[in-house]
């Protein structure tokens, strides 16, 4: 049976960020932290070995297949900051549109700093990603 690799772990968000080589990501985590559990209302939690999360939902797909998954998050990468936001949800392209200079993956947004991005269009795509979750899952 698959078993999901990104689960929500014991680790410190913390520490984490605390190991980020560079100083500049380092900051800019730190302010992504902050800025991710005042919008959401959430503890940050860590997801796998890398991804800070926040908040949680029980997922199921038609095939069968079912997990847990972080309601929104991002991740310190070396080469760029990934923002991981609900998929699915037409808001989230309307969103991006005026959200600074960014790239887009299948389920992430890709950013090189905080700087480059209007932070009240981050808040609006936490809020969007949230809110479409819970109504997509909501029995969590």
């Amino acid at each position: 049976m698959y078993e999901l690799k990104t689960k929500e772990t014991e680790s410190s968000v913390i520490e984490f960020i605390e190991n980020v080589e560079s100083p500049k990501k380092r900051e800019d985590a730190y302010k992504l932290l902050d800025i991710f559990t005042e919008t959401t209302g959430y503890k940050a939690k860590m997801w796998g070995p890398s991804i800070i999360g926040f908040g949680s939902y029980h997922y199921k797909y038609e095939s069968g297949h079912e997990g847990d998954a972080a309601m929104v998050g991002f991740s310190p990468r070396k080469a760029k900051i990934s923002l991981y936001f609900a998929t699915g949800d037409t808001k989230r392209e309307e969103l991006l549109q005026d959200f600074g200079k960014h790239t887009t993956g299948k389920a992430c947004v890709y950013i090189n700093k905080v700087a480059d991005i209007d932070v009240d269009v981050l808040k609006a795509l936490i809020n969007q990603s949230v809110a479409f979750l819970k109504e997509m899952y909501p029995n969590n």
